[in-house]
């Protein structure tokens, strides 16, 4: 890793050379990702020939605010992935300073420091201050942290007193959507949502902001003309509109998430996550990495804490035994030497 990079999951080039002799194929579970996508049908080739049109953005958009339950008066932006819109923000948001609350998702500090604001990391909501801006992860990444709605609105009050704005990450909400701020958003209020976690198209390279309309109105403006490529607005569109598929797939992936946390149980503490991902914390992280690496499983190592590793969640059974295999042939050094 370069000395200041800010790691992310699902690098598998990494993997590759920390771990050369390790099997393949990969089980790559350093990712937040729903192994389990959304079915994406045969497209028309003229969505790969011709620019994005107006009529598909709209039909995206109306689904996004169908399935995310958008007030008729709040703005709503697509974007090409919520990264985008993380980089975009310090430039319509004013200059901080900004409190993060963390530790969390590493980019949102960073896209404000590289803007020239001043970021402090804070331990809660009301550690806050008189911090203009305040961005959050809900539920949080990597431990699940959820904020409740009330706090969350009266924060938001606080903050639009003074002219304000609070940033909600919501990019593992949608499986616990009742959690969600956007059905009664408050004012000074943007909330981000992601599409390609939940639906396993991390790829697709799609994501959303809702908030007030002068603010998603700016967000438009500096992402430019045609900012989404035309088959993610199909794809987005069809996918969001499935509420059937994501109803299954959230009772699926909540099952494999107790079964993941009954194979890591024996190995430290679970911390918490969400139903695509849960966080281990364990004196023998790093050797637990490294064993499961060379047995070609990729887990999530952290910068701010040795102690963590996060795990996402197998594809398929062949996948679930290898796990289940390398987890149970681990032995700590502390017990190997004794």
């Amino acid at each position: 890793m370069v000395e200041g990079e800010v790691w992310h999951g699902g690098d598998l080039a990494t993997a590759k050379a920390l771990f050369p002799e390790a099997p393949e194929p990969w089980i790559d579970l350093s990712t937040g990702i729903n192994p389990i996508p959304y079915p994406v049908p045969a497209l028309p080739l003229s969505l790969w020939q011709r620019l994005p049109g107006k009529a598909e953005e709209a039909a995206l958009l109306e689904a996004a605010r169908k399935a995310y339950r958008v007030a008729a008066g709040a703005g709503l932006v697509a974007a090409p992935g919520t990264q985008i819109l993380i980089e975009a923000l310090p430039r319509i948001a004013g200059e901080g300073p900004v409190a993060v609350l963390g530790p969390t998702y590493a980019e949102h500090a960073l896209s404000w420091r590289k803007a020239g604001a001043s970021v402090r990391e804070i331990a809660t909501p009301d550690d806050a201050g008189d911090a203009p801006v305040v961005v959050l992860v809900n539920p949080n990444n990597p431990d699940g942290r959820v904020i409740g709605r009330e706090a969350l609105a009266s924060l938001a009050r606080r903050l639009a007193e003074r002219g304000g704005l609070l940033i909600i990450d919501e990019a593992f909400v949608d499986f616990t959507p009742r959690d969600s701020l956007i059905p009664e958003l408050p004012p000074s209020t943007l909330v981000l949502r992601s599409f390609g976690k939940t639906y396993g198209l991390a790829g697709l390279r799609l994501g959303f902001a809702v908030a007030e309309p002068r603010l998603t109105d700016a967000l438009r403006t500096a992402l430019g003309p045609w900012s989404v490529a035309g088959p993610a607005l199909h794809v987005g569109a069809l996918a969001l509109a499935d509420r059937a598929w994501l109803d299954a797939a959230a009772r699926a992936r909540a099952a494999d998430a107790i079964r993941l946390d009954t194979l890591l149980a024996p190995h430290g503490r679970i911390v918490g996550g969400t139903a695509l991902y849960r966080l281990l914390a364990t004196p023998d992280a790093s050797a637990l990495f490294a064993h499961l690496g060379r047995n070609g499983i990729y887990a999530r190592r952290f910068q701010n804490d040795a102690s963590w590793l996060r795990f996402g969640l197998p594809g398929d059974e062949p996948a679930w035994v290898r796990l289940g295999e390398a987890l149970a042939s681990f032995v700590p050094a502390r017990h190997g030497a004794a």
